[in-house]
C-alpha cells in the first residue's frame, strides 16, 4: 500500500511507536525539499583595495580595484584621485589599519586599469611636456617680475591640471600669472608654494650616506629635528656634516632619538651620586646605546659600569639644573 502522510495539524507522537523514527519526509516532503535546495546567502565581498603612491610629491592613498585585475606589489597602475587620472605604483594591500597609518584624511579613489603600451607612451610624452611647461612658466614669471623661484612642474597624467611648485619668501600675488598660464596651456593651473625641504624631496637624489635621500623615498611627512637630538647622540656639531641636501638638519637624526631618550630616562642623570658594587661615586657621563655609566669613585678612579652595577641612587643630581642648557626650539618642518 502507498504510504500516507498524516495531516501536520493533527500529528502526534502517539501515532508512532518510536519517536526517533519521525523525519522531515514524514511530516512534510515539501519542507524537506525546500531545506535541502535553499541557496546559502553569502555576505557581499568588498572589492580589493591597495595602497598606491602617485604624483610628483609622492602622495599616498587607498584605491579599490575591479576583481578582474591581478595586481601585485610594485605594479604600475592608472588611478583616479581627487586631482584626476594619475599614474601610480602599488605599495601593498590595504587593510583595516590603513586609515590608522595614513591618517583620517587619506585620499581614496579607484584603480582604473593596468597601464597599456599606449599609456606608457603617453607617460613619456607627459614628461617631455613638463619640461616645456617649466621653460614657458619661468619665462612668464620673469616677464611679470614676480619674486618667486620655480622649482618643478607636474602635469597630471590625464591632463586635468598642471601644478607649478615654487619657493617664495613672501606672499606672491600670481592671479594675473595664473590667468595667462591657463590661457596659454589651455588647462587648469595650480600654484603650490613649498619649503626648502620639499624642494629637496623634488630634486635631490642621494645623501651623504650613499643612499637615496629619505624625503624622496619612504618619508611621507617631514619630522621636526633639533640640535638637541644631535647632541644626545653625540654626533658632530659641524653644520656641514649634519645638514642634509635641503640645508636643514638631517631627518635621520630623528630616527633613533626616541630610543636615546628612553635610555636616558632609565639611567641615573649626570651629576647624580650613586652607590655601586665598587663603592660610592658620582656619574660623569652616560653611554646611552650600551646603557653604561662613567662613574668617578671616591678613591679617584673612573670606571665604566653597566646599569646593573648601580646598587642605589643617593642623589639625582638636582644641583646640575642651573647649568643645564635651555631646550633648543625645533626647526621649522618646511
Amino acid at each position: 500500500m502507498p504510504k500516507t502522510v498524516p495531516d501536520c495539524s493533527s500529528i502526534s507522537i502517539d501515532d508512532y511507536t518510536d519517536a526517533s523514527t519521525i523525519s522531515l519526509e514524514d511530516v512534510s516532503p515539501r519542507m524537506s525539499t525546500d531545506l535541502k535546495h535553499s541557496p546559502k546567502s553569502h555576505p557581499p565581498q568588498q572589492p580589493p583595495a591597495y595602497v598606491v603612491r602617485y604624483g610628483t610629491m609622492r602622495h599616498l592613498g587607498e584605491f579599490s580595484s575591479k576583481r578582474q585585475h591581478t595586481i601585485r606589489r610594485g605594479d604600475d597602475v592608472v588611478v583616479r584621485s581627487n586631482r584626476g587620472v594619475e599614474w601610480g605604483t602599488v605599495l601593498c594591500d590595504a587593510n583595516e589599519n590603513t586609515l590608522e597609518w595614513l591618517g583620517k584624511n587619506v585620499i581614496t579613489g579607484r584603480i582604473l586599469r593596468l597601464p597599456t603600451d599606449e599609456d606608457r607612451r603617453s607617460q613619456e610624452e607627459v614628461s617631455v611636456r613638463e619640461k616645456t611647461f617649466f621653460a614657458d612658466g619661468q619665462k612668464m614669471i620673469n616677464d611679470d617680475s614676480l619674486q618667486m623661484q620655480l622649482v618643478d612642474v607636474e602635469q597630471v597624467f590625464g591632463g586635468e591640471r598642471i601644478v607649478f611648485y615654487y619657493l617664495a619668501e613672501k606672499r606672491v600675488d600670481f592671479r594675473e600669472l595664473v590667468k595667462s598660464m591657463a590661457k596659454n596651456f589651455n588647462t587648469r593651473i595650480e600654484m603650490r608654494q613649498i619649503g626648502v625641504r620639499d624642494e629637496a624631496r623634488l630634486l635631490a637624489d642621494y645623501g651623504d650616506c650613499g643612499k637615496p635621500v629619505c624625503c624622496n623615498t619612504h618619508l611621507r611627512e617631514m619630522p621636526p629635528v633639533s640640535m638637541k637630538m644631535a647632541k644626545m647622540q653625540k654626533a658632530t656639531l659641524d653644520p656641514n656634516k649634519i645638514s642634509g641636501r635641503c640645508g636643514r638638519l638631517k631627518c635621520c637624526l630623528r630616527y633613533e632619538y626616541d630610543t636615546y631618550e628612553a635610555h636616558r630616562k632609565e639611567l641615573p642623570k649626570v651629576g647624580a651620586t650613586v652607590v655601586t658594587r665598587e663603592g660610592q661615586g658620582r656619574v660623569m657621563a652616560q653611554e646611552l646605546l650600551v646603557r653604561k655609566l662613567l662613574v668617578s669613585l671616591e678613591d679617584g678612579r673612573r670606571v665604566m659600569m653597566d646599569q646593573s652595577d648601580i646598587v642605589t641612587v643617593v642623589s639625582r643630581g638636582n644641583h646640575d639644573r642651573k647649568s643645564r642648557p635651555q631646550p633648543e626650539p625645533e626647526q621649522n618642518p618646511e
